[in-house]
């Protein structure tokens, strides 16, 4: 049971930042829903594919989580008639690696203060491509959905 309160209240606090997001960048009202929905829902299959019996890496666990956001998406966008980016783009930034990026800055600050250091090295590369493989399966999660169900549409 407490389980499932954690992730209620991860996704509680996963749709907040999906909507002030996509409130910054004036998506419409009657589209909030959706927008709120699906951060709640990606963060929360993040979390279960991490917490659960897989414990997938985070970077699996990110690209399966937005892969799933942008099936959703592409589902919703032909039925409500919305821009799929619209949803999409707001969906994934509850999942976007900040203390990853916010630790490998630390550690550039330290190796540029203190002088070369074999340790700080290491957490600066291990840091650093955690947040780019995280933000790169991110993104290639959101755009496969699109490019698979859509691969036989014209471009013109």
């Amino acid at each position: 049971m407490t389980l499932l309160m954690l992730f209620i209240k991860q996704a509680i606090l996963a749709a907040i930042p999906a909507v002030g997001f996509a409130m910054l960048f004036h998506v419409p009202a009657k589209y909030l829903k959706f927008c709120a929905i699906l951060g709640a829902f990606g963060y929360v299959c993040r979390s279960a594919l991490l917490q659960l019996q897989l414990q997938m890496p985070i970077e699996w666990a990110s690209l399966v989580a937005a892969m799933l956001i942008g099936l959703i998406a592409v589902y919703w966008s032909r039925k409500h008639l919305i821009p799929r980016p619209v949803m999409t783009v707001a969906a994934v930034i509850p999942m976007v690696p900040g203390s990853f990026a916010f630790k490998t800055i630390l550690s550039l600050l330290a190796l540029y203060n203190h002088g070369f250091d074999n340790q700080l090295l290491a957490e600066v590369l291990e840091n650093g491509l955690k947040t780019l493989f995280i933000l790169g399966a991110l993104s290639f999660g959101l755009a496969v959905p699109s490019i698979i169900i859509y691969r036989n549409r014209p471009i013109v």
